[in-house]
C-alpha cells in the first residue's frame, strides 16, 4: 500500500483572508502610505501581501469610491522595479493577471512559449475558462486566435486543446506520434492518464517522460512534458520551475513572479515541501538568496516561512517520495557516453603526432586535445605504448613537460587507466593538511565492486600502501568507518529482495522513532549512524531502492529528510551521497558539476575528476540532468566558467 495523501483536500496555499477585514480602512492606509514625497513602502507591503486576492479587489474597489483614483494607477507612479511589478501583479484578480502574462507572452516581436506552457499546462478546467473570458474583456479579442496566431505546428496544436479545456475522451483519427500524444494527453482526465503512466513504466520499463524526450522535439516536447509533470503533481512542477528561475545564469524575474502569485492562495505550502525534497534548501532560502529589498521581502511574505527550520513533513511529500522511488526502482537506464573508440585508429600515427606537437619550440596544444579526447582510454593506452616503442619516451612526462596548470591535469588525467585516475583522484583528496571528503565520497559512491577493486590495485602499485590504510590514516570515528566499508568493494549485487526490504525500511526506521522519542541523545545517535551504515553501505543500488521506497510507507517521511534532519557533518554528507547515487546517479554527478562551478571560483579538479572519469560512462546522461535541473546547458555553464578548450570536444558537442 501506499503512504496516505490525507492533506490533498482542503486549503494548502499561505495567504489568507485577513480576520477583521476592512476595505475602507485598506484603502485608508495605502492612500497615506503614498502621498507626499516618497512612500512607506513596508506599508504598502505588509498590507498587500496580508490579504487575500479576493479581499484586494475589494480595496480597490474602495479606493475608487473614497479618492476617485485608480489604486493600481497610483501604485504603478509611486514603485519602481521589480518591487513594482509584484504588488501591481497581486492587485489583479487571477485570471486577470493570467490574461496579462499570456497577452506579454505573444506581444511583439518574439514569443516566450514557457510562460505559454507554463500558464495553460498547469491551469485546471475552470481555471482555463475564467482566463478565456478575462482576455476577452481586458484585451477585446480571442485568446486562442491570438496564441494561434502566433504559434505553429503541434505546439499549437496542443495549446488549442488546453485552451479548450477538453478532458474527454475524443473520437477523431490520429496519425503521428505527436498527434496520439496530443490526444492522449489532452483529452483524458487527470486520474486517469495518471494510471495511465504508471502502466505505460510497468510495460516499457522506463517513464512516459523519456519517451517523449526521445519522439518529440522543441517547444512541442517542453509542453508536453509540462502536461505530463503536472499531471503527476501540479506543485513538483512548480518546484521545479521556482529553482530553475532561480539557479543558473541570473535570475528569471516574471517567472518567479507569476508563481509566486498565482499559487500563494493554492498549494503554496506543497510546493515549499516538493522543493525542499528535490533541492538541499528551503524555497525561502533560496529566494532570500537570490533576491534582494523590498522585492525580496514581498517574496518572503508570499512564500510564508522556512522549511528547513520547521523540520516537517507534509503526507504529499510523502506520497510523491514513495511514487518517485517507485520509478527509480523500475527504470532501466541506458547509460551512455560522450567519448567512443576512434574508427580508422592508428596508435603509432596518433603518437607521431603527439611527438611532434611537442617537439621544438612551443606546443600545438590542439593536436594534443584533439587526438586524447576523441579516442577511448583503451586507445589510449595503446598510443603509451606505442609512444614509447617507437620513440622510447614516456608520453606522460612528455606531456608533464610541455603543458601546464588544468589543460596539463586534464590530459593526463585522460591517459591514465581509469583505475590509475581514480587511485589518484583518492591520494590527492587525502593529501596534504586538509582532507577532500566531498571528492572521496564522491568516488566512493558510485564506482561499482569492480572499479573499486581495480582502484585498490593501482592504488597499492602506485603509493606502495592500501587505500584502506590509507583513509584510516586521514579520516577518523563514524565517516572513517564508513569510507572503510565502501572500499572493500563488497556491495552486495543482483536485484531487490521485497521481503528483505520491508525488514531493513522497518529497522531504520525504528531507528528514527527511538531518536525522536529519546530526544536525539548520543547513545541513540550512534545508534542511528551504525543501523544506517550497516544497510546503506552494502545492499545493492536495486534493493536500496526499495528500501527507501518502503521506509516511506512506514514512516510517511523521506530518507534524505531523515540523513539532513538527524545526522550531521561528514556521515551526513557520506550517507546522503549514498542516497542521491542510488536514486538518481546521472542526476548526483550534474549537481556536484553545478557545485563545482558555482558561486566563486571554479573547483577544477572535481570538474576535471567527474569530466574525464563518466566521459566513457555516462555524461551524456549527466548532460541531459544538468540541462532539465538547470535549464541551461552543462556546455553553457563550462564556456562561461572556464577557458579550457578540451572541456568542449570532452563533453561531446
Amino acid at each position: 500500500c501506499q503512504p496516505s495523501a490525507q492533506g490533498t483536500a482542503g486549503f494548502r496555499g499561505t495567504v489568507t483572508d485577513a480576520p477583521d477585514f476592512d476595505a475602507s480602512a485598506d484603502a485608508e492606509t495605502l492612500y497615506n502610505a503614498m502621498k507626499g514625497i516618497g512612500s512607506d513602502k513596508e506599508a504598502i507591503l505588509d498590507l498587500v501581501t496580508g490579504r487575500s486576492n479576493a479581499q484586494r479587489q475589494e480595496i480597490v474597489q474602495a479606493y475608487k469610491s473614497s479618492y476617485g483614483k485608480n489604486l493600481i494607477d497610483d501604485l504603478k507612479y509611486e514603485l519602481t522595479g521589480k518591487f513594482e511589478r509584484l504588488i501591481v501583479s497581486l492587485m489583479r484578480p487571477q485570471a486577470y493577471h493570467d490574461a496579462k502574462e499570456i497577452h506579454d507572452a505573444i506581444k511583439g516581436a518574439g514569443t516566450d512559449e514557457k510562460c505559454l506552457i507554463e500558464v495553460l499546462a498547469s491551469r485546471n478546467n475552470q481555471q482555463i475558462h475564467n482566463l478565456v473570458e478575462a482576455y476577452k474583456d481586458a484585451y477585446g479579442s480571442d485568446i486562442e486566435e491570438d496564441v494561434t496566431g502566433d504559434t505553429s505546428g503541434h505546439f499549437k496544436k496542443m495549446l488549442v486543446v488546453l485552451l479548450q479545456a477538453l478532458f474527454a475522451a475524443g473520437e477523431e483519427q490520429w496519425g503521428t506520434e505527436e498527434s496520439i500524444f496530443i490526444m492522449l494527453l489532452g483529452n483524458r482526465g487527470v486520474n486517469h492518464l495518471q494510471m495511465v503512466f504508471d502502466k505505460y513504466q510497468e510495460i516499457a520499463e522506463k517513464p512516459i517522460e523519456d519517451s517523449i524526450k526521445s519522439e518529440l522535439s522543441g517547444d512541442f516536447e517542453r509542453l508536453m512534458l509540462a502536461v505530463v509533470q503536472c499531471i503527476r503533481s501540479v506543485p513538483m512542477y512548480f518546484a521545479k520551475r521556482l529553482y530553475k528561475s532561480m539557479k543558473g545564469l541570473g535570475t528569471q524575474d516574471n517567472t518567479l513572479i507569476r508563481i509566486m502569485i498565482c499559487r500563494s492562495e493554492i498549494d503554496m505550502l506543497d510546493i515549499r515541501e516538493c522543493f525542499r525534497m528535490s533541492y538541499e534548501k528551503s524555497l525561502y532560502n533560496m529566494i532570500k538568496e537570490d533576491t534582494s529589498g523590498d522585492y525580496k521581502r514581498t517574496l518572503l511574505a508570499l512564500c510564508g516561512g522556512d522549511d528547513d527550520l520547521a523540520g516537517e513533513f507534509f503526507p504529499e511529500a510523502a506520497q510523491l517520495a514513495y511514487k518517485m522511488w517507485e520509478t527509480s526502482a523500475t527504470t532501466k537506464v541506458q547509460l551512455r557516453p560522450t567519448i567512443r573508440p576512434a574508427s580508422d585508429f592508428d596508435p603509432a600515427d596518433d603518437a607521431q603526432n603527439l611527438r611532434k606537437a611537442m617537439k621544438g619550440f612551443g606546443t600545438d596544444e590542439d593536436v594534443i586535445i584533439n587526438i586524447v579526447a576523441n579516442r577511448s582510454n583503451e586507445q589510449r593506452q595503446e598510443i603509451r605504448q606505442a609512444f614509447k616503442s617507437i620513440l622510447g619516451r614516456d608520453l606522460m612526462k612528455d606531456l608533464k613537460s610541455e603543458l601546464s596548470k588544468n589543460l596539463e591535469r586534464l590530459i593526463i588525467g585522460l591517459m591514465l587507466t581509469p583505475a590509475e585516475f581514480d587511485a589518484k583522484m583518492m591520494r590527492k583528496a587525502m593529501e596534504g593538511a586538509g582532507t577532500d571528503e566531498h571528492a572521496l565520497i564522491e568516488i566512493l559512491v558510485t564506482r561499482s565492486n569492480g572499479e573499486i577493486q581495480a582502484m585498490n590495485a593501482a592504488y597499492r602499485a602506485g603509493y606502495k600502501k592500501s587505500m584502506e590504510d590509507a583513509i584510516q590514516s586521514d579520516t577518523s570515528g563514524r565517516f572513517s568507518q564508513i569510507l572503510t566499508s565502501l572500499v572493500q568493494g563488497a556491495r552486495e549485487q543482483g536485484p531487490a529482495d521485497c521481503d528483505r526490504a520491508l525488514v531493513d525500511a522497518q529497522v531504520s526506521t525504528s531507528c528514527n522513532m527511538t531518536l525522536e522519542l529519546a530526544d536525539a541523545c548520543n547513545e541513540d545517535s550512534d545508534d542511528m549512524e551504525i543501523k544506517f551504515m550497516s544497510i546503506l553501505c552494502t545492499r545493492s543500488f536495486p534493493h536500496l531502492r526499495r528500501v527507501f521506497q518502503e521506509f516511506v510507507r512506514c514512516s510517511n517521511k523521506d530518507i534524505e529528510q531523515i540523513i539532513k534532519k538527524e545526522m550531521s557533518g561528514d556521515v551526513k554528507q557520506a550517507m546522503y551521497g549514498i542516497v542521491r547515487s542510488v536514486k538518481n546517479q546521472s542526476n548526483y554527478f550534474a549537481e556536484r558539476l553545478y557545485k563545482a562551478m558555482k558561486g566563486m571560483g571554479t573547483d577544477d579538479r572535481a570538474l576535471i575528476r567527474i569530466m574525464v572519469s563518466r566521459s566513457e560512462v555516462d555524461l551524456f546522461n549527466i548532460r541531459k540532468e544538468f540541462k532539465e535541473t538547470h535549464d541551461c546547458s552543462l556546455h553553457e555553464f563550462i564556456q562561461v566558467e572556464t577557458m579550457v578548450v578540451s572541456f568542449h570536444i570532452l563533453h561531446g558537442d
